[in-house]
């Protein structure tokens, strides 16, 4: 149970939200500012507004509830979907989700939601847009590779692929520099820590420093290793079920992919993660599970130097050690 006097549930879509409160009914509200003003009269002092992450749909009530000094939590979607099918429901309309999500929020201990700045909102935009326009690239260099193979590829098809391919790398051009502009203007001290770690560069950092608000939305560095998904899951069950461990897989992916680059230099260059990398392949195991030693172990790094202040040394012994 959590402290709040009253709990609300919402569950939003693009045109309205639905709300049900542990104390009331049902409402339903237009997703527009008049809607989050209805809204907001109707909440009490002291309530907590729980709600599902759903792209853009949940960001400006958040932002608006947020700015009127309303606790609010957005929560992963798969794990209120988790809590509707333990409940074993068998009804799926606005209204149950918005109870189910109710409920969720009373019985677990729920994050708060804390309230991005307009530099945060771009910089969150501009890698979304970059995802996309890598994905984009990708399709069109494919595409490309395709009708080159052909006997008598059309000349205006390939014509209109290396234009597009062209169009893209300017834009994406644009938007690392807009980024880097952003994080240098509002995080300048986390990019030269960052920097100063061998084996993680301009985009890396940036991408760092943008998904985990400058390392404030988290409190270890295993937490921030559960959010790229890089976490070991082990799948062992009585004397029979002796499955595979591989890592969850289940945080950020663009992160997580671009940090296992970075892991291919560090451990050539990182004296650190170099020694981690050669005691694991030195037992039989793979290079790629040493890599992802590596990885955990850049992520520890960059946690651990960004909250201490102190640049990357190879020879740095920390004072518990100093005093052994």
């Amino acid at each position: 149970m959590n402290k709040y006097k009253e709990t609300f549930g919402v569950d939003i879509s693009k045109a309205v939200f639905d709300v049900q409160g542990s104390k009331c009914g049902p409402h339903q509200f237009s997703n527009s500012p008049n809607g989050f003003r209805s809204f907001l009269k109707l909440l009490p002092d002291d309530s907590l507004v729980v709600m599902e992450a759903t792209g853009y749909y949940h960001y400006r009530l958040s932002q608006f509830l947020c700015k009127n000094e309303i606790a609010v939590s957005v929560v992963n979607p798969l794990s209120v979907k988790r809590f509707i099918e333990m409940k074993l429901s068998r009804v799926k309309t606005d209204k149950s989700d918005a109870q189910s999500i109710c409920d969720y929020g009373i019985y677990n201990k729920v994050p708060l939601y804390n309230q991005i700045s307009a530099v945060q909102s771009e910089c969150r935009q501009l890698l979304s847009l970059k995802s996309s326009y890598l994905k984009r690239r990708t399709s069109t260099k494919n595409k490309l590779h395709g009708e080159r193979v052909l006997d008598v590829p059309s000349k205006l098809v390939v014509r209109s692929l290396l234009l597009d391919k062209k169009h893209i790398d300017r834009e994406l051009v644009k938007i690392e520099k807009r980024l880097l502009l952003l994080v240098k203007q509002s995080s300048q001290r986390e990019l030269t820590l960052l920097k100063s770690i061998p084996g993680i560069g301009d985009k890396t950092a940036v991408f760092l420093i943008v998904a985990t608000d400058s390392f404030r939305k988290f409190s270890n560095a295993s937490q921030l290793c559960s959010y790229l998904g890089t976490t070991p899951m082990i799948k062992r069950s009585g004397s029979s079920v002796r499955g595979r461990s591989r890592i969850s897989k289940m945080g950020n992916r663009n992160l997580r992919n671009l940090m296992f680059m970075c892991s291919m230099s560090a451990y050539k260059h990182n004296r650190s993660c170099k020694a981690i990398h050669d005691r694991i392949v030195s037992k039989g195991k793979s290079s790629k599970l040493a890599l992802m030693a590596v990885c955990n172990k850049l992520i520890h790094q960059a946690f651990a130097i960004v909250r201490s202040g102190v640049e990357y040394n190879p020879d740095y012994v920390s004072v518990r050690k100093r005093l052994i």
